[in-house]
């Protein structure tokens, strides 16, 4: 049995189901079963479903198979044509390319119970069911995964109290600080209205136009165009509520709150070059690659965490807390783990659940409200107003959005309600006094009682006015590949602007932000460079910011792809010593070879007919693994100096800066054939034979992986570790070597 059926097998047994799964069952029906009868929605048996029923003479005919006029009474034919012209709902206008998975979530300690009475933070000993659904923005449903966009991070918890949902992204701050100028900012992103062009990118005219004219979005703009515009999954990215809400403690006491979902295997993004060739290669690598995890038993898993600020301390910082154009800086006001999210189950059928699903800021339960972020306060209208339109007037009745707690209310009626009230009274107040309102101390949901004076007038508040700090912080922060990156991102998208307005606008904003950055970019696109800074930098960096910063305490190689590389020839024992090792801590490798078809080993090592390959190697890319691996044996190894892919292979995924191994003629491989310049790999003066390791730029070589190789190598994912196969797990957890593009050596190579 295979190791990843294996996995799946453990996984499946593994996934308890939670109250909402099994209050899904009762809306779920096992599929096709043998003997089973076809019927009509309305359930009569089917006799036949491949002919429409239609006037073809009388047996006697001659013209028996000659075809006569379609009959409008055939109600079989026309149910099925009509079910199926209308399968589609209209699609999200924005985050319409998702998927999703459920799970749950759990308190693990009562840190929370100081600022919220709302048990779902504060009750260690439930289990609450969620659904997740992750998106990108732009793009229509038929757009790729691996686009540069910000990412939904929607969250709907089933708690006992009703439904509360968290409907964010993986970036703490927005574009814009009003819900007024969401039309705006979504026309202008989407493809142009000329042409329906681009589609799944802000690389274009008018989303930098835009952009450029409205400053406030400059902090967003940093964010999307840094490695967190293209992260390597979903599972390892960050969430956020982006807006400010609020919680209330049993004494009555409101605090401000951000809800952080920080995850388990750190945060980690694809490179620009890998991002645009998946986009082809595999569009669904997202939603495959969730899928996957969950399947194997690897489940996702972020901890769960809030930023909290008393209400009596509102307006002590330099920002307005409210605004959702700026984060909370952690220096200030600490992060504080109270849980953890963890997606354990794929869904049963796509639409009914992942695209039926429907999220509203509006849906809290007591102990969490509102705050009066403008922002916030236009999206609590927005999304309910949203999934009417799509869904229609009774979505909260549909299967996978209802709530798992008792609900009652007296509306009825409107188009596609679900549920049977078997009840002579549908009003409030009414002379049997059933169906009432309850108070708070019985849970009923009571606002803070907040005092509020002012002024009405369209205007926002002064430190509404201020853009360009936490822009500044933010970059600042970066480490120095991930400025690069962020430099070239932001000159790879100007670059598709072709009216000079645009990306000469632009290159002053940018000159708010950090001198060297706009001169940077107006190099790249041509523009017009900055003799002198539009406005100091002051160098403040602050923590959380950098991709750096979330490292796992304890290294991992969990759910990472390795591809090991075979031909004929091949030394199998030793593949399977290094792949034995690899997947004990959770890391899936795929064999590539020549067919997809067993590949004979090495002569003298008996295998039957040989090892099967997973893929071959035209059928993937570099890109969709996180490492290579490339065993010894001399026959093996000629044949892949002949091929062309598996040479590219190699050099694709050394230009990615991604962990690459190599035993014995393996190395001869990478020196000879690959050619990697400036790598210090194992040389043969050091003794064919000898398991000295050598590791240098992510690539770790030796001369000889044996068994009693594999028996001392314990695997231990640290560095500076002597194993082969430890080395080389620990090169893959740190998920890529930068130094490889600092000191130039990607460049050197043609990928």
């Amino acid at each position: 049995m295979s190791y990843i059926k294996q996995s799946a097998e453990k996984a499946v047994s593994a996934m308890t189901p939670t109250r909402k799964v099994v209050d899904l069952q009762r809306d779920t029906v096992q599929g096709v079963q043998d003997k089973q009868a076809l019927t009509t929605d309305h359930g009569v048996k089917v006799s036949d479903t491949d002919n429409w029923l239609k006037i073809i003479g009388s047996e006697n005919d001659s013209e028996l198979k000659k075809n006569g006029p379609s009959l409008l009474e055939d109600q079989i034919g026309r149910e099925k044509i009509h079910r199926f012209d209308h399968e589609r709902i209209p699609e999200r206008v924005v985050h319409a390319r998702g998927t999703g998975a459920h799970g749950y979530f759990r308190v693990t300690n009562n840190r929370a119970s100081k600022y919220t009475s709302a048990p779902v933070l504060t009750d260690s000993s439930r289990t609450t069911p969620v659904f997740v659904r992750f998106s990108t923005v732009q793009g229509s449903r038929g757009s790729a995964d691996t686009v540069r966009d910000v990412r939904g991070f929607a969250v709907k918890f089933y708690t006992e109290e009703g439904n509360w949902d968290i409907v964010g992204n993986d970036i703490p701050v927005f574009f814009i600080q009003d819900a007024i100028k969401f039309p705006d900012f979504v026309h202008a992103v989407k493809p142009e209205p000329h042409n329906d062009v681009p589609q799944g990118q802000s690389a274009h005219n008018n989303f930098w136009d835009f952009v450029g004219l409205q400053p406030e979005s400059a902090h967003m703009v940093m964010w999307v165009m840094s490695d967190r515009g293209v992260p390597r999954s979903f599972r390892m990215m960050q969430g956020f509520g982006v807006n400010t809400f609020t919680l209330l403690n049993a004494a009555g006491e409101r605090h401000f709150v951000k809800f952080h979902f920080i995850p388990e295997l750190g945060v980690h993004s694809l490179l620009w070059d890998e991002a645009l060739k998946i986009n082809g290669q595999d569009p669904d690598f997202h939603r495959k690659d969730l899928s996957e995890a969950i399947e194997s038993g690897a489940f996702p898993k972020w901890k769960f965490a809030i930023q909290t600020i008393p209400q009596s301390r509102e307006h002590e910082f330099d920002f307005d807390i409210l605004d959702a154009t700026k984060f909370w800086p952690q220096e200030s006001v600490p992060l504080e783990e109270i849980g953890e999210l963890v997606l354990n189950r794929v869904v049963d059928e796509f639409f009914p659940e992942t695209e039926q699903v429907a999220f509203c800021t509006s849906h809290v339960v007591p102990g969490i409200g509102f705050s009066d972020d403008p922002l916030l306060q236009g999206r609590n209208f927005s999304y309910f107003d949203t999934q009417i339109s799509r869904l229609g007037l009774n979505w909260e009745e549909l299967p996978i959005n209802r709530p798992i707690c008792p609900v009652f209310s007296h509306n009825r009626d409107g188009k596609s309600r679900h549920r049977i009230v078997k009840s002579e009274i549908n009003y409030w107040p009414n002379r049997k006094n059933i169906g009432h309102p309850v108070s708070g101390e019985q849970g009923g949901y009571v606002e803070y009682a907040e005092s509020l004076k002012g002024i009405k007038q369209r205007a926002r508040g002064s430190k509404f006015q201020e853009h360009f700090n936490q822009a500044q912080l933010f970059f600042n922060s970066l480490a120095p590949y991930e400025k690069a990156h962020l430099v070239s991102a932001i000159g790879f998208e100007l670059s598709h602007c072709d009216d000079p307005v645009v990306y000469e606008s632009y290159i002053d904003v940018l000159n708010n932000i950090d001198f060297d950055l706009a001169k940077a970019v107006a190099v790249k696109v041509n523009g017009k460079v900055p003799t002198k800074p539009g406005r100091p930098n002051d160098g403040k960096r602050s923590k959380g910011l950098s991709q750096l910063d979330f490292l796992p305490k304890e290294p991992t190689i969990a759910s990472r792809r390795i591809a090991i590389l075979i031909s004929d020839g091949f030394n199998a024992v030793e593949m399977q010593a290094v792949r034995t090792a690899l997947t004990s801590v959770k890391a899936v490798c795929y064999l590539i070879g020549p067919r997809r078809n067993h590949i004979r080993p090495m002569a003298g090592q008996d295998f039957g007919p040989g090892v099967f390959a997973d893929h071959h190697f035209d059928s993937q890319r570099s890109t969709l693994f996180d490492a290579i691996y490339i065993p010894s044996g001399e026959e093996h190894v000629k044949t892949l100096a002949k091929n062309g892919r598996v040479v590219h292979w190699v050099r694709e995924a050394f230009g990615h800066c991604k962990a690459i191994a190599a035993v014995g003629e393996g190395v001869d491989f990478l020196r000879d054939v690959v050619r990697l310049p400036e790598v210090d790999l194992f040389a043969p003066s050091r003794g064919q034979g000898s398991d000295e390791v050598v590791t240098s730029y992510g690539v770790v070589t030796t001369g000889n992986y044996s068994i009693s190789s594999a028996v001392t190598d314990v695997l231990n994912i640290v560095p500076d570790t002597r194993g082969f196969a430890s080395n080389f797990a620990f090169q893959i957890s740190q998920h890529r070597c930068y130094e490889r593009e600092l000191d130039g050596l990607t460049e050197q190579v043609a990928f």
